[in-house]
């Protein structure tokens, strides 16, 4: 799954919970997968960090 895929379900998701649109048996189901979307998307962004910080230590040591 895609991050932007990820995150726009964990917006639906956090709608749903915010407009009460969700029935308390439905909660602890939307709640689970609402963190596992969370933990994927923290996933990514520590990857895309990551992938970042080497591509610019190795443009500062090609212009050094």
């Amino acid at each position: 799954m895609k991050y932007e895929e990820a995150f726009n379900e964990l917006q639906a998701i956090v709608n749903e919970i915010e407009n009460g649109s969700i029935s308390v048996d439905e909660l602890s189901e939307k709640v689970k997968r609402a963190s596992a979307l969370i933990q994927l998307c923290r996933k990514k962004l520590d990857g895309t960090e990551k992938e970042v910080n080497e591509l610019l230590k190795g443009i500062e040591k090609s212009s050094n």
